[in-house]
C-alpha cells in the first residue's frame, strides 16, 4: 500500500480577483508556471478562488446532507440501472461506509431540478439553486485553470480548449464514520478517468494521495480551498507530461465526511488525443488516440473485478499504450 509521509505537501495556489488574472499578464504567467508544475509533480493541488464565497459552500453542504439524510428507498429512485456510475450509489456497492449520487450537467439548471423531481415528489429548489450556483463557479474554475495549462505550454495562441466539448458531472459524496472509530477504507485507490476534478471537503480528514515515489500523504485543504486532480484524459493530451494521480479516503474518528466534486469529462464519442505539439523525436507518442466511452467500460471492468489487491497500476497505460 505504501509508506505515508507528514512531512511532503501538495502546492497552493491561490487565485485572487485581480491583475494576477488578467491573461497574459506577468502575474498570469507565473501562476500558470506553478499549475504547469504541481500537475506535474503533484497530479493535484490546492486552489483558492476567492470569487467562491464561504457562505455557499456552507449553503451547499447542508443542501448535500439533506439529501443524503432521506431514506434509503427515497435515494435509491436515483438509482441508474443502465449506467451504474450515474445516479445513487452507496450501501456497500463500493464499500461499505461510501454512498454517493452523481448528476450529469451539473451546471444546467434542468439537469439539477429533473434530479430533485426524482427524488423529491415536489423537487428541491434550495438544493437546485445552491448547486448551481456553486456548479456555476466551478465550471469558471476549472476554464481558467484550463487556460493557465495551455498558456503555460504555449499553446494558448492556437487552441480555445483542451477538448472541443466536455461537460460538467457533479458528483456529491458521504463517508459514514467508521465502527467503534477504526481506520477503514471509505473510497478505495483509484485515477479518475476524466480530464480534471475541483473537489470541495467539508474539513473531516481521510483524503490522501499517493506520490511518484509511492508515498501517501495526507491532505488538509484550508476551508477556503478546493483540490484539483489531474485525471487521466488530461495526463493524455499531455502526452503524459502531466501525473495523473492516484487518491482514496480513509476514514477514522466519529465524524461522518462529506464532500462534493465537479468532474470534467470529454461527451459521449470524444477522441482524446496528444496535440502535435507534444510529440518529437525527444517526446515520442506514448499513447494512442482512443475514444472516451471505450475506455470507460475498459476502466469499469478492471476496477470491479480487481478487487482489493489485484489492480492495475494505472489503467489507461495498459488501454491506450502507444506500442501496440
Amino acid at each position: 500500500m505504501g509508506s505515508y509521509s507528514h512531512i511532503i505537501q501538495v502546492p497552493v495556489i491561490k487565485l485572487s480577483m485581480g491583475s494576477d488574472l488578467n491573461r497574459g499578464s506577468e502575474g498570469w504567467h507565473n501562476l500558470c508556471k506553478r499549475v504547469r508544475e504541481a500537475c506535474e509533480n503533484y497530479g493535484c493541488f490546492e486552489v483558492i478562488y476567492d470569487k467562491i464565497p464561504i457562505d455557499l459552500r456552507t449553503e451547499a453542504f447542508s443542501a448535500a446532507r439533506q439529501l443524503f439524510d432521506l431514506p434509503l428507498d427515497a435515494k435509491q429512485k436515483g438509482v441508474n440501472p443502465t449506467r451504474p456510475s450515474r445516479g445513487y450509489m452507496g450501501q456497500g456497492s463500493l464499500g461499505p461506509l461510501y454512498e454517493a449520487f452523481a448528476i450529469e450537467d451539473g451546471s444546467n439548471y434542468d439537469s439539477l431540478k429533473s434530479f430533485t423531481e426524482v427524488i423529491w415528489s415536489d423537487g428541491n429548489d434550495q438544493f437546485c439553486q445552491a448547486f448551481i450556483s456553486m456548479v456555476k463557479l466551478l465550471d469558471e474554475l476549472e476554464h481558467i485553470l484550463e487556460l493557465m495549462i495551455l498558456d503555460a505550454y504555449g499553446l494558448g495562441e492556437k487552441k480555445e480548449s483542451i477538448l472541443e466539448c466536455k461537460s460538467t458531472l457533479l458528483r456529491l459524496m458521504k463517508y459514514k464514520a467508521p465502527p467503534s472509530g477504526e481506520s477503514m477504507e471509505g473510497l478505495r485507490a483509484h485515477i479518475d478517468t476524466g480530464l480534471g476534478t475541483i473537489l470541495c471537503e467539508d474539513q473531516i480528514s481521510g483524503l490522501e494521495i499517493e506520490t511518484k515515489d509511492g508515498q501517501w500523504i495526507k491532505l488538509s485543504p484550508s476551508p477556503s480551498s478546493f483540490v484539483f486532480f489531474v485525471g487521466d484524459c488530461l495526463m493524455a493530451w499531455s502526452n503524459c507530461r502531466m501525473h495523473a494521480v492516484k487518491h482514496r479516503v480513509t476514514m477514522g474518528g466519529d465524524k461522518d465526511r462529506y464532500s462534493f466534486g465537479a468532474f470534467a469529462f470529454p461527451v459521449d464519442g470524444s477522441i482524446v488525443k496528444a496535440p502535435k505539439e507534444f510529440i518529437d523525436e525527444e517526446h515520442p507518442q506514448l499513447l494512442r488516440e482512443f475514444d472516451f466511452a471505450d475506455y470507460v467500460k475498459f476502466y469499469l471492468r478492471k476496477f470491479e473485478a480487481g478487487g482489493r489487491d489485484n489492480r492495475p497500476d494505472h489503467v489507461l497505460k495498459i488501454f491506450a499504450f502507444a506500442g501496440i
